[in-house]
């Protein structure tokens, strides 16, 4: 897509890791304008572009997303920013990647629908272009597996020390483990299974960290053709952990690690024998870099180019916030919990 890049402006909105991590998958673009709450990140990051060859610069957001110059803004904040400036990025006439959860509330993303005309707005779940997550997907869709009967996953890290005092631990800006990490997750249960869920259970807990939000929270969704997610994040996970299990009728696919301190990215695919017992066992061992950022930006720029509805946006983004709020709203009720229980 490198043609097609070049003839784009992007705006960079929140340059802190994730932001440097999408700024690098626009390298080639037409111009990048940088901004952020700190300025110096700003600087920075197009500081870095510039040594790369690109035409870059910072200023304020609002600027850089009202720059007639620029044609797509990506929006990588902290989540009580990220539906405000997509709403005005959307209002001056731009195309938008807002980084998940998308906002902080359900109305959070209504706001960005709202705030939609004729521009394409894609919501940045890079897991979902993780090479594993990727084979399995076609592995299902070429039925391997069989029918599929639920998905069970496992994500989550440590933090460290003072983590409970950044802003993933505010209630206002962060939100908790439940809206970081859990939404991925969500998102890859229904990528399998299908949104949105017909019935939610669970909770979200503070089980560690002295913090307003959870840093566990645990879920059993079921699809309206009776499929099961079971599903948990954690930031007391002292060992960085991503599993991703996927159980058909005739076999089963296990995705473990995600590169880096995750491990090394792996697909197991168990095929069932008709007589039953030991399964085939086939693994496959990702060691390159993470090209999910790269995969999924492409992909956007594809679809600004070929005119073509995002297939990872706004509605599947509102289907996991959702999820969140329903188990959030169990946690604060006990005696709803109970019932929903039975």
């Amino acid at each position: 897509m490198s043609s097609a890049i070049e003839s784009l402006g992007f705006a960079i909105v929140g340059c802190g890791n994730v932001g440097r991590k999408r700024a690098a998958t626009v390298v080639g673009a037409r111009l990048v304008i940088c901004a952020d709450t700190n300025p110096g990140n700003a600087h920075n990051l197009a500081e870095r572009l510039r040594e790369q060859g690109v035409e870059a610069s910072n200023t304020t957001w609002d600027d850089a997303v009202s720059d007639p110059e620029i044609d797509v803004v990506v929006v990588s904040t902290t989540h009580d920013a990220l539906s405000p400036i997509a709403c005005a990025a959307l209002q001056e006439g731009k195309h938008v990647l807002v980084e998940k959860p998308a906002g902080c509330s359900s109305a959070d993303i209504d706001a960005i629908l709202l705030s939609q005309k004729d521009q394409y707005v894609r919501v940045g779940f890079n897991h979902r272009y993780h090479p594993a997550i990727l084979r399995a997907a076609s592995m299902v869709r070429a039925d391997a597996l069989g029918e599929i009967m639920m998905v069970r996953g496992r994500y989550g890290h440590g933090g460290r020390l003072g983590y409970e005092k950044e802003w993933r631990g505010d209630p206002a800006r962060g939100g908790g483990e439940l809206l970081d990490q859990g939404v991925h997750l969500i998102d890859l249960a229904g990528l399998f299974l299908g949104h949105p869920f017909e019935e939610v259970t669970g909770r979200a807990e503070t089980l560690f960290w002295d913090q307003k939000v959870d840093d566990n929270a645990f879920m059993i969704l079921r699809s309206s053709t009776g499929q099961i997610a079971h599903l948990h994040v954690s930031s007391t996970e002292w060992k960085n952990t991503f599993s991703f299990e996927i159980y058909g009728t005739a076999g089963k696919l296990h995705i473990e690690g995600l590169g880096g301190s995750y491990g090394v990215e792996r697909l197991t695919y168990y095929a069932m024998a008709p007589e039953m017992g030991p399964p085939e066992t086939t693994i496959w061992d990702f060691h390159q870099a993470d090209a999910s950022w790269q995969l999924e930006m492409d992909e956007f720029v594809r679809d600004i180019v070929y005119k073509q509805v995002p297939n990872v946006g706004l509605l599947e983004a509102k289907a996991a916030m959702e999820v969140v709020e329903q188990i959030k709203a169990l946690s604060t009720s006990p005696v709803a919990y109970l019932a929903r229980l039975g």
